[in-house]
């Protein structure tokens, strides 16, 4: 069965034609630029990569030539739209209404609107490309799947802040945590490599652009880092994690910034950019760190030193940990951020295997030495394949 994936954001969209069945990618690729002059980077099987670049003024178009490339001529895949039984859409936050993914009404939609003030970046993008799939494939069913659904199972004790009560029952202030189809499949795996044990306790370091960690207890979200949204925990490629309260005011009065300015500063214009003051990527960090820049390495430094901390608090969360995985785009690809975040563990069980971590071996491989007590996993990600796959559970039946 194919299912079309699609993540849709301000400007761009990412997508995937996935055989649900066997996991193959049939095709993928990413839509930039709408609105501007729009640009689709498409992906056929493995091999085959080709640019289109053309006016996209709207999502609506951006869809429309997406379906268009799967149909027609050299890139065709597929030899129409009724060939896609699903649309499988990732949507940012959930909220407490949502703890699994849905199929989309207009119940479900009003209720995802409600959540903008939550999720003001990202919820009005996600409904927008639901409402232009609906149009444009209407007899095609609808999926939501949620970053913020794995984490509902996180008990009071970890989701409320120590604030009023009644601005959690009135205002909904609470922590609901994000990419958790990332820490889903990646728990998920990392069980099956400790041989479906039992109450298994597993620590998933999602490292990326955006970044956070969560335990993961027998399957389940215990505590997590991010937030009420997304700027919350780590220090990432532009978001500055976790600060003093009290910075926020501060900064307001000393530079006269409003909300809007003061939340631009922190979302976009903080983390390893703002420290650095050279990229958001990681990569061009460590290069800089390499020819000596020092703002560089106190940047790498402190990115490692935010993911140890968390190691440590959610290792002692569980009791100790089964496994601790790396994942996403920095935590797969750098070792030096592996090796740092893990440097100085051994006393708590957590034994990386330096010659492992080096290798440039792909896939899932551990990295641990023989006889760590908790296990070292990369585990490389598949959000896109946990949307398909809870896509067909919803609509096998229909």
């Amino acid at each position: 069965m194919l299912i079309f994936v699609l993540n849709a954001g301000s400007s761009s969209l990412k997508y995937q034609l996935i055989h649900v069945q066997s996991g193959e990618i049939k095709a993928n690729g990413i839509v930039e630029r709408i609105g501007i002059d729009g640009i689709l980077k498409h992906e056929i099987g493995k091999n085959k990569k080709i640019t289109f670049e053309l006016p996209i003024p709207t999502h609506k178009e951006a869809i429309n030539f997406i379906l268009h490339t799967l149909t027609h001529e050299e890139t065709k895949i597929i030899d129409n739209v009724n060939e896609i039984k699903a649309i499988g859409h990732r949507v940012a936050h959930g909220g407490e209404y949502f703890d699994k993914s849905v199929i989309v009404n207009n119940s479900v939609l009003k209720k995802i609107e409600e959540l903008i003030p939550l999720a003001p970046l990202h919820n009005p993008a996600n409904i927008l490309g639901m409402k232009i799939c609906q149009e444009i494939m209407p007899s095609t069913p609808n999926i939501a799947v949620f970053d913020t659904a794995f984490h509902q199972t996180m008990p009071e004790t970890h989701f409320l802040f120590p604030v009023p009560h009644e601005d959690y029952t009135q205002h909904h202030l609470r922590k609901y945590g994000f990419h958790g189809t990332s820490h889903h499949y990646v728990s998920n795996e990392a069980i099956k490599l400790l041989g479906n044990k039992k109450n298994s306790k597993i620590i998933v370091c999602h490292l990326g652009n955006g970044a956070s960690i969560c335990a993961v207890k027998d399957g389940k979200s215990l505590n997590t880092t991010m937030g009420l949204t997304p700027l919350g925990g780590l220090m990432m490629g532009t978001r500055s994690g976790d600060i003093d309260a009290g910075v926020i005011p501060y900064l307001m009065d000393k530079k006269g910034m409003d909300t809007h300015q003061i939340i631009d500063y922190l979302n976009k214009k903080s983390g390893i950019l703002g420290v650095s003051g050279i990229s958001s990527d990681l990569r061009e960090i460590i290069s800089a760190q390499k020819e000596g820049d020092e703002r560089a390495k106190i940047t790498i430094n402190m990115v490692a030193n935010r993911v140890k901390k968390y190691i440590c608090s959610y290792s002692g969360l569980l009791s100790q940990a089964d496994a601790i995985c790396f994942t996403a785009g920095m935590g797969e690809n750098s070792s030096l951020l592996r090796e740092k975040s893990c440097e100085g563990l051994e006393f708590m069980g957590i034994e990386l295997d330096k010659v492992k971590n080096n290798s440039l071996s792909s896939g899932i491989r551990e990295i641990s030495k023989k006889n760590s007590k908790t296990k070292i996993y990369i585990i490389p990600t598949n959000e896109e394949l946990v949307i398909a796959q809870d896509t067909y559970k919803l609509i096998k039946d229909l």
